[in-house]
Protein backbone atom coordinates (compact mmCIF):
# COMPACT_ATOMS: atom_id res chain seq x y z
CA UNK A 1 0.00 0.00 0.00
CA UNK A 2 1.44 3.43 -0.98
CA UNK A 3 1.09 6.23 1.57
CA UNK A 4 2.05 9.87 1.02
CA UNK A 5 2.20 12.57 3.69
CA UNK A 6 0.71 15.66 2.07
CA UNK A 7 1.32 17.62 5.28
CA UNK A 8 5.06 17.55 4.50
CA UNK A 9 4.55 19.51 1.27
CA UNK A 10 5.24 23.20 1.91
CA UNK A 11 2.32 25.53 1.13
CA UNK A 12 4.54 28.24 -0.33
CA UNK A 13 6.21 26.61 -3.31
CA UNK A 14 8.27 28.24 -6.04
CA UNK A 15 9.08 26.71 -9.43
CA UNK A 16 12.48 25.33 -8.36
CA UNK A 17 11.08 23.70 -5.23
CA UNK A 18 8.19 22.15 -7.15
CA UNK A 19 10.49 20.76 -9.83
CA UNK A 20 12.77 19.35 -7.13
CA UNK A 21 9.81 17.63 -5.49
CA UNK A 22 8.81 16.10 -8.81
CA UNK A 23 12.36 14.93 -9.55
CA UNK A 24 12.67 13.38 -6.09
CA UNK A 25 9.40 11.47 -6.52
CA UNK A 26 10.34 10.14 -9.95
CA UNK A 27 13.78 9.03 -8.70
CA UNK A 28 12.20 6.48 -6.33
CA UNK A 29 14.02 3.09 -6.70
CA UNK A 30 10.74 1.33 -7.42
CA UNK A 31 10.51 3.27 -10.68
CA UNK A 32 14.02 2.18 -11.62
CA UNK A 33 12.98 -1.44 -11.01
CA UNK A 34 10.47 -1.16 -13.85
CA UNK A 35 11.33 -2.00 -17.42
CA UNK A 36 13.46 0.77 -18.93
CA UNK A 37 11.03 1.43 -21.75
CA UNK A 38 8.09 1.98 -19.43
CA UNK A 39 10.10 4.13 -17.01
CA UNK A 40 11.44 6.31 -19.78
CA UNK A 41 8.01 6.87 -21.33
CA UNK A 42 6.28 7.62 -18.04
CA UNK A 43 9.08 9.89 -16.82
CA UNK A 44 9.13 11.86 -20.07
CA UNK A 45 5.36 12.23 -20.11
CA UNK A 46 5.15 13.34 -16.47
CA UNK A 47 8.01 15.76 -16.93
CA UNK A 48 6.41 17.39 -19.96
CA UNK A 49 3.03 17.58 -18.25
CA UNK A 50 4.49 19.04 -15.08
CA UNK A 51 6.52 21.61 -16.99
CA UNK A 52 3.49 22.78 -18.96
CA UNK A 53 1.42 23.12 -15.82
CA UNK A 54 4.17 25.09 -14.08
CA UNK A 55 4.45 27.43 -17.05
CA UNK A 56 0.70 28.01 -17.12
CA UNK A 57 0.57 28.75 -13.38
CA UNK A 58 3.70 30.92 -13.12
CA UNK A 59 1.87 34.21 -13.63
CA UNK A 60 -1.48 33.35 -12.10
CA UNK A 61 -2.49 34.73 -8.67
CA UNK A 62 -2.68 32.01 -6.06
CA UNK A 63 0.25 30.21 -7.66
CA UNK A 64 1.28 28.26 -4.53
CA UNK A 65 -2.18 26.71 -4.26
CA UNK A 66 -2.04 25.80 -7.92
CA UNK A 67 1.36 24.21 -7.48
CA UNK A 68 0.04 22.23 -4.52
CA UNK A 69 -2.77 20.92 -6.72
CA UNK A 70 -0.24 19.98 -9.37
CA UNK A 71 1.79 18.04 -6.81
CA UNK A 72 -1.37 16.25 -5.71
CA UNK A 73 -1.97 15.27 -9.34
CA UNK A 74 1.62 14.04 -9.57
CA UNK A 75 1.10 11.89 -6.49
CA UNK A 76 -2.02 10.33 -8.01
CA UNK A 77 -0.11 9.55 -11.20
CA UNK A 78 2.72 8.04 -9.14
CA UNK A 79 0.25 5.74 -7.41
CA UNK A 80 -1.11 4.63 -10.78
CA UNK A 81 2.38 3.89 -12.10
CA UNK A 82 3.33 1.93 -9.00
CA UNK A 83 0.19 -0.13 -9.27
CA UNK A 84 1.14 -0.90 -12.86
CA UNK A 85 4.72 -1.94 -12.09
CA UNK A 86 4.32 -3.21 -8.51
CA UNK A 87 2.76 -6.40 -7.11
CA UNK A 88 -0.62 -5.71 -8.71
CA UNK A 89 0.95 -5.14 -12.09
CA UNK A 90 3.06 -8.27 -11.80
CA UNK A 91 -0.03 -10.26 -10.84
CA UNK A 92 -1.75 -9.09 -14.01
CA UNK A 93 1.23 -10.13 -16.09
CA UNK A 94 1.10 -13.59 -14.55
CA UNK A 95 -2.57 -13.99 -15.48
CA UNK A 96 -3.02 -16.24 -18.47
CA UNK A 97 -0.26 -18.69 -17.59
CA UNK A 98 -0.98 -22.33 -18.33
CA UNK A 99 0.82 -23.88 -15.37
CA UNK A 100 0.62 -23.02 -11.70
CA UNK A 101 2.59 -24.56 -8.85
CA UNK A 102 4.49 -27.80 -9.35
CA UNK A 103 4.73 -28.90 -12.95
CA UNK A 104 3.52 -32.50 -13.43
CA UNK A 105 3.82 -34.95 -16.30
CA UNK A 106 1.37 -35.03 -19.19
CA UNK A 107 0.06 -38.37 -17.93
CA UNK A 108 -0.63 -36.91 -14.48
CA UNK A 109 -2.53 -33.98 -15.96
CA UNK A 110 -4.44 -36.36 -18.19
CA UNK A 111 -5.49 -38.57 -15.27
CA UNK A 112 -6.52 -35.51 -13.26
CA UNK A 113 -8.69 -34.36 -16.17
CA UNK A 114 -10.37 -37.75 -16.49
CA UNK A 115 -11.06 -37.91 -12.76
CA UNK A 116 -12.52 -34.40 -12.74
CA UNK A 117 -14.74 -35.23 -15.73
CA UNK A 118 -15.96 -38.38 -13.99
CA UNK A 119 -17.04 -36.21 -11.04
CA UNK A 120 -18.80 -33.80 -13.38
CA UNK A 121 -16.31 -31.02 -12.60
CA UNK A 122 -15.79 -29.95 -16.19
CA UNK A 123 -14.05 -26.65 -15.44
CA UNK A 124 -11.24 -28.58 -13.74
CA UNK A 125 -11.34 -31.17 -16.50
CA UNK A 126 -10.88 -28.51 -19.19
CA UNK A 127 -7.95 -26.95 -17.33
CA UNK A 128 -6.14 -30.21 -16.73
CA UNK A 129 -6.70 -31.52 -20.26
CA UNK A 130 -5.22 -28.41 -21.84
CA UNK A 131 -2.27 -28.62 -19.46
CA UNK A 132 -1.80 -32.24 -20.50
CA UNK A 133 -1.73 -31.09 -24.12
CA UNK A 134 0.91 -28.42 -23.52
CA UNK A 135 2.99 -30.62 -21.23
CA UNK A 136 2.92 -33.39 -23.82
CA UNK A 137 4.32 -30.99 -26.41
CA UNK A 138 7.11 -30.09 -24.00
CA UNK A 139 7.90 -33.74 -23.38
CA UNK A 140 8.17 -34.27 -27.14
CA UNK A 141 10.52 -31.25 -27.30
CA UNK A 142 8.13 -29.46 -29.64
CA UNK A 143 7.86 -26.70 -27.04
CA UNK A 144 10.66 -25.64 -24.73
CA UNK A 145 10.19 -25.91 -20.97
CA UNK A 146 9.45 -22.24 -20.34
CA UNK A 147 7.67 -21.03 -17.24
CA UNK A 148 5.13 -18.25 -17.64
CA UNK A 149 3.92 -19.37 -21.07
CA UNK A 150 0.31 -18.38 -21.71
CA UNK A 151 -2.27 -20.56 -23.43
CA UNK A 152 -2.27 -18.31 -26.49
CA UNK A 153 1.52 -18.45 -26.72
CA UNK A 154 1.52 -22.24 -26.44
CA UNK A 155 -1.12 -22.51 -29.18
CA UNK A 156 0.73 -20.11 -31.47
CA UNK A 157 4.10 -21.85 -31.04
CA UNK A 158 2.63 -25.31 -31.45
CA UNK A 159 0.62 -24.17 -34.48
CA UNK A 160 3.85 -23.40 -36.35
CA UNK A 161 4.99 -27.01 -35.98
CA UNK A 162 1.51 -28.53 -36.34
CA UNK A 163 -0.06 -26.28 -38.98
CA UNK A 164 -2.99 -28.60 -39.67
CA UNK A 165 -4.06 -28.18 -36.04
CA UNK A 166 -3.25 -24.47 -35.65
CA UNK A 167 -6.86 -23.27 -35.70
CA UNK A 168 -7.96 -25.98 -33.28
CA UNK A 169 -5.09 -25.18 -30.94
CA UNK A 170 -6.17 -21.55 -30.88
CA UNK A 171 -9.72 -22.60 -30.05
CA UNK A 172 -8.42 -24.90 -27.31
CA UNK A 173 -6.42 -22.07 -25.76
CA UNK A 174 -9.53 -19.90 -25.80
CA UNK A 175 -11.50 -22.60 -23.99
CA UNK A 176 -8.80 -22.80 -21.33
CA UNK A 177 -8.70 -19.02 -20.83
CA UNK A 178 -12.49 -18.72 -20.76
CA UNK A 179 -12.75 -21.28 -17.96
CA UNK A 180 -9.61 -20.58 -15.97
CA UNK A 181 -9.37 -16.79 -16.22
CA UNK A 182 -12.71 -15.71 -17.67
CA UNK A 183 -14.80 -17.40 -14.99
CA UNK A 184 -16.99 -19.22 -17.50
CA UNK A 185 -18.34 -22.64 -16.52
CA UNK A 186 -16.73 -25.69 -18.04
CA UNK A 187 -18.94 -27.92 -20.15
CA UNK A 188 -18.81 -31.55 -21.17
CA UNK A 189 -18.68 -30.53 -24.83
CA UNK A 190 -15.66 -28.29 -24.22
CA UNK A 191 -13.90 -31.07 -22.35
CA UNK A 192 -14.61 -33.63 -25.07
CA UNK A 193 -13.36 -31.22 -27.74
CA UNK A 194 -10.11 -30.69 -25.83
CA UNK A 195 -9.73 -34.43 -25.27
CA UNK A 196 -10.07 -35.08 -28.98
CA UNK A 197 -7.65 -32.26 -29.75
CA UNK A 198 -5.06 -33.61 -27.33
CA UNK A 199 -5.33 -37.08 -28.88
CA UNK A 200 -4.83 -35.60 -32.35
CA UNK A 201 -1.84 -33.55 -31.15
CA UNK A 202 -0.24 -36.69 -29.72
CA UNK A 203 -0.63 -38.47 -33.08
CA UNK A 204 0.37 -35.54 -35.31
CA UNK A 205 3.87 -35.43 -36.75
CA UNK A 206 5.51 -31.99 -36.72
CA UNK A 207 6.06 -30.18 -39.98
CA UNK A 208 9.55 -29.27 -41.11
CA UNK A 209 9.74 -25.53 -40.58
CA UNK A 210 11.18 -23.76 -43.60
CA UNK A 211 10.92 -26.82 -45.84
Amino acid sequence: MVTFRLIDVPVDLDRDTARAQAAQELSDPRYRAAQPGLLERVGRWLGELFGKLLDSLSGVPGGPLGLLLVLALLIVLAVVVRLRIGPVGRARQQAGQVFEGRRRSAGEYRRAAEEAAARGQFADAVRERFRALVRGLEERALLDHRSGRTADEAAAEAGVLLPDLAADLTSGARRFDDVHYGGRPGTEDAYRALTELENRVRRERPALVGA
